[in-house]
């Protein structure tokens, strides 16, 4: 479950980013890659699941898929942290400077 979540969340961010205008602006290759990079760990982390669980890793606890599911979603959540505290230290749009600027 965590690999789907991070998977949608990096394909729903690169049709996003391909669509954007403003790609370099806002960063969003940089978010692409932090979910493509998770979903890249993740797919490791199932193959290797696999190898030991064999036939038992497509019959997964109703439990396990749930707490698979929140460590996806904290994962996602995660992503778009460090995406806002790029953009906040980048300041493309120069919001800050000029709220800066405003009180001075």
């Amino acid at each position: 479950m965590t690999l789907l979540t991070t998977i949608f969340a990096a394909a729903i961010c690169t049709v996003i980013w391909y669509k954007d205008a403003n790609r370099s602006q806002m960063q969003l290759g940089t978010l692409c890659l932090i979910y493509w990079g998770a979903g890249l760990m993740w797919f490791v982390d199932a193959i290797f699941e696999y190898a030991r669980l064999r036939e038992k890793f497509f019959t997964p606890d109703p439990a396990d898929l749930l707490n698979d599911l929140y460590l996806g979603l904290s994962v996602v959540a995660l992503g778009l942290v460090i995406w806002l505290a790029i953009l906040l230290v980048k300041d493309p749009k120069g919001v800050w400077r000029a709220s800066a600027a405003k009180k001075k």
